[in-house]
């Protein structure tokens, strides 16, 4: 009971001490952009920006792989300079520079003499790419340690408990409650792939609520993360298709005057197979970047508020502690659904390309 009181005392600490720190930092800063705000910390990066000590950022800087028209350079993102030039620049070496406005705006280009910009072949570990390995590393310790519980046991004893139960819950849930009904007969080999992307999806939407590092990354934020999950269903579903699926594709059981002379259902059908991992793509990329963005905004709050009476400053800073906690048990949930739903609808899509003709 004790530290129940003292708990809710520390919280009705911190809704009054918010309103006075938010307005000491703005006597020293200019008034917060919350739409920069949002921006910078959904967007991927160069470098890994933890927090501000004074005036001086933590930044994790990561390394820089480019090739530019005088060949490949490697070199740590803090060669670039903090703060862009006049021309909106953060220069670096060999010519080369990170864009702060334009089409390339926060990508690495490179000056030509000229005056204008070339974006060079880039595969420099940014945020993103840092944090999915860790996301990886990560998935993969708690995986293969769960695996190796069961190497010296037979099925016959008794079932884990603790953590490695809880990795049992979660893949025999996924097998029996999504991938079998979606895949139908022979599910069984696509098991691999799918709970791969249950759980990258799980573990990437997870780390990505911690708001500090190993987390904070916005992986599955962004569309070419997605864009490859999508790619990589299309590819399995196109090559488990059946002449079943290619007939009803190019020649459906419909009226002969909707697919000759002019084919609009073969049309139709035709432009599905690319609609459906597109909608897979964005429904992921929009979901975890709306939740991530929704979360910051409804945090600055605090922020905007600053110069308001002292009454709307606490109740305005009040509203954005419920908020924050409420998006915060949402995102929870949502993690866990945005992974079932990717699987699960890839699983439906492989079935479709599988099915067989009822009188078969």
């Amino acid at each position: 009971m004790n530290r129940i009181k003292q708990t809710l005392l520390l919280f009705v600490m911190t809704l009054f001490t918010l309103p006075a720190m938010a307005q000491e930092q703005a006597k020293e800063k200019e008034a917060i952009n919350a739409k920069e705000v949002v921006i910078e910390h959904i967007k991927d990066s160069y470098e890994w920006h933890i927090t501000d000590i004074g005036d001086k950022p933590l930044v994790i800087h990561l390394p820089v792989i480019v090739k530019s028209s005088t060949g490949f350079h490697v070199f740590c993102s803090s060669a670039f300079e903090h703060h862009p030039d006049a021309n909106g620049y953060r220069q670096g070496p060999h010519n080369l520079a990170i864009a702060t406005k334009g089409d390339n705006a926060g990508k690495i280009v490179e000056l030509m003499p000229d005056g204008t910009e070339v974006k060079p072949f880039d595969i420099s570990i940014t945020k993103t790419v840092a944090v999915m390995f860790i996301n990886v590393i990560l998935l993969l310790a708690c995986i293969l340690g769960a695996a190796r519980w069961y190497k010296h046991r037979k099925a016959s004893d008794q079932a884990p408990k603790g953590f490695v139960g809880f990795i049992e819950m979660l893949v025999m849930y996924v097998v029996d409650e999504i991938i079998k009904p979606g895949v139908g007969k022979g599910y069984e080999k696509y098991c691999p792939y799918l709970l791969t992307c249950f759980f990258f999806i799980f573990t990437c939407n997870v780390m990505g609520l911690m708001p500090f590092p190993p987390g904070g990354g916005n992986v599955t934020g962004n569309i070419a993360v997605t864009f490859f999950l999508a790619l990589c269903t299309f590819i399995i579903v196109q090559f488990s298709g059946n002449k079943h699926y290619w007939k009803d594709i190019f020649w459906p059981d419909v009226p002969t005057w909707l697919k000759a002379p002019i084919p609009i259902i073969p049309v139709i059908e035709f432009v599905g197979i690319f609609t459906k991992p597109f909608a897979l793509m964005i429904r992921l990329f929009a979901n975890m970047m709306a939740g991530h963005a929704i979360a910051i905004a409804i945090t600055c709050i605090i922020f905007l508020v600053v110069g308001k009476v002292i009454a709307v400053q606490l109740s305005m800073s009040v509203l954005s502690v419920i908020m924050s906690i409420f998006m915060m048990c949402l995102e929870c949930l949502v993690c866990f659904i945005q992974a079932m739903v990717f699987t699960m609808l890839s699983a439906v899509f492989i079935g479709l390309a599988r099915v067989q003709p009822e009188h078969e």
